[in-house]
């Protein structure tokens, strides 16, 4: 999903219409930003709005397995909740949300959060950063199979189409996982912003190995 240049569009879903429309009052303040959907159900469509900021117990069910799905499908969640606990955060944060605001961290978190990632860049809350430096494996982030390897064919020296039709998605798919991994290094403050980057963090991790590399060099691929 490419940044998003006009005007943000969000879509607020929580089971507590007071939640929703203080989130609305919020936002508002910001002329960047513009509530496009509401409502109580994580069943949306990806793509409903540059960002859907998601409430993570919605009626009482965990909405955990949903924000997988959404991320999966390109979309960017931002996880709102008051459930604030170590594994809680970890866990949505692995299942791809953008990032983990707790309801308690006021107006300005949340909209500084929304418009770094409708741009496509991390900003970690009080919440998460308390989170992931307490994480004993947080300087070694959790990549999905399918991020690994389309990273491994993209270092690869393929083009991100030629990753695509190998792996049966997208390009917008393979920029998805490229964009999360990212996401997920700059979340244990271990930038990677070129390709050249990437490939030094993944091969320090034991993610990949040089030999996986086709052409790899000490010097790393051309960014």
């Amino acid at each position: 999903m490419a940044a998003t240049t006009g005007p943000v569009t969000v879509a607020v879903i929580d089971d507590h219409p007071v939640v929703i429309e203080g989130v609305r009052t919020w936002l508002a303040e910001e002329p960047r930003i513009r509530v496009g959907h509401t409502g109580d159900s994580a069943d949306v469509p990806p793509g409903i709005a540059d960002v859907l900021i998601l409430d993570l117990n919605l009626h009482g069910t965990l909405a955990l397995p949903r924000v997988a799905e959404l991320a999966e499908a390109g979309q960017r969640v931002i996880a709102f909740s008051q459930f604030t606990d170590q594994r809680m955060v970890l866990d949505t944060l692995e299942a791809g949300a953008c990032e983990f605001v707790a309801k308690n961290e006021g107006r300005d978190h949340l909209m500084n959060t929304v418009l770094a990632a409708a741009g496509d860049r991390p900003y970690v809350t009080p919440t998460a950063a308390g989170v992931l430096a307490g994480d004993v494996t947080g300087s070694r982030p959790k990549l999905s199979t399918q991020e690994r390897t389309a990273l491994l064919w993209w270092f690869q020296s393929m083009s991100k189409s030629s990753v695509a039709r190998r792996m049966g998605v997208s390009v917008h798919t393979v920029d998805v996982y490229i964009r999360r991994a990212r996401v997920k290094y700059a979340q244990v403050g271990r930038s990677a912003p070129t390709k050249a980057d990437m490939l030094a963090r993944a091969i320090e991790d034991g993610l990949i190995r040089p030999d996986e590399i086709t052409g790899y060099s000490p010097t790393g691929p051309t960014v």
